[in-house]
């Protein structure tokens, strides 16, 4: 579950923009910072407070996925159901911080607890204090997307450590309608934007999973928990980056042909379970983690690129470590040859 999250996340989720039509470029920079760190702030609470329903497709490469989301607040409780579009089917449900995801053709729910909600169209946990020391803000071309009339916001890197990124939002609300990450030469590298989009009034029926009845289903619990992580210290991240989660996670590996069509219990299935531990970095708007396990699996060192996601494997002592993050490579290069373990 946890990769399938990451492709659809982890794009950017960001957004800030301009609230007063009287802006101009030419404002001053302590006003333009206020506006970006305010903005940040009402596209975090939009993706929490409003309820909308919509289809957003996101392109990372070449790949296109489309995928349908729906949020309610319900009271004090967070209820939102993710339909992957293509390819086989998944449903992810969330309540509050527990999300379960549906997988009907090997009749499998996987469960995961998370801390934080980070999927379209939220953003990562910032108050925004931060942006304008690492990034450039400035206006930008205000379009109508899926309908809506937006706000537009370019955020220009001041080093080679990170991406730029072009954010658009809906001009009431505040709901993050359209976000692309560009590279070094100004190219979209990913990008996510509703094509279909209902906000306010949005029937609950509508967060319930489309599989009524599980009885039966295999069930896979992805543990997460807070640790400290002695021993383990990264010295070179890049500025404005700071460690914000500590975790252990337990992670069951199950596949489709382990789990014949009509199992009715769970021991049928062969799991093998893995701990990892997990660091993650974030500058509020683009996030780098850093996976630690033990080394006795066959893995092959190197790095690859998807979209903006940048992707290191390497063996350190008795540990392979994974590092990912919608960083350029040069940023994960850096975090990579700068994780240090000392014993005690």
């Amino acid at each position: 579950m946890r990769q399938t999250l990451v492709l659809f996340k982890f794009v950017v989720l960001l957004s800030s923009l301009i609230a007063c039509s009287s802006y101009a470029v030419g404002a001053n920079a302590p006003d333009e910072n206020r506006e970006a760190q305010n903005w940040l702030l009402r596209i975090q609470v939009a993706a929490k407070k409003v309820n909308y329903s919509g289809t957003f497709v996101y392109q990372q490469g070449s790949q296109v996925r489309t995928s349908r989301i729906t949020h309610i607040l319900d009271g004090k409780n967070e209820i939102e159901k993710l339909e992957i579009l293509d390819g086989k089917p998944r449903e992810y449900i969330r309540n509050n911080d527990e999300i379960v995801c549906y997988v009907p053709e090997s009749k499998t729910l996987l469960v995961e607890i998370k801390g934080a909600q980070d999927v379209f169209p939220a953003i990562l946990a910032s108050n925004g204090t931060d942006v304008t020391v690492y990034y450039d803000v400035r206006r930008g071309e205000s379009v109508r997307v899926a309908g809506f009339d937006s706000f537009a916001l370019i955020l220009e890197p001041k080093d080679n450590l990170r991406y730029g990124y072009r954010l658009w939002a809906e001009k009431s609300t505040g709901l993050l309608l359209r976000a692309q990450t560009m590279n070094e030469n100004n190219v979209v590298v990913e990008q996510i934007a509703f094509t279909q989009l209902e906000i306010g009034n949005i029937n609950r029926n509508r967060v319930k999973p489309s599989f009524s009845n599980t009885n039966g289903w295999h069930v896979e619990h992805s543990v997460m928990m807070p640790i400290a992580t002695p021993g383990w210290s990264v010295k070179n991240v890049p500025p404005g980056f700071k460690l914000v989660r500590e975790l252990k996670r337990v992670v069951s590996d199950v596949s489709a042909q382990d789990i014949p069509a009509n199992t009715n219990t769970s021991t049928s299935a062969s799991v093998s379970q893995r701990e990892l531990t997990q660091l993650v970095f974030t500058d509020g708007l683009a996030a780098i983690s850093v996976f630690i396990e033990p080394g006795s699996r066959s893995k092959t060192e190197g790095s690859m690129q998807q979209g903006a996601m940048n992707i290191t494997g390497k063996r350190q002592g008795d540990f392979w470590l994974t590092i990912v993050g919608e960083v350029p490579a040069t940023a994960i290069k850096q975090v990579a040859n700068s994780i240090e373990f000392k014993t005690r």
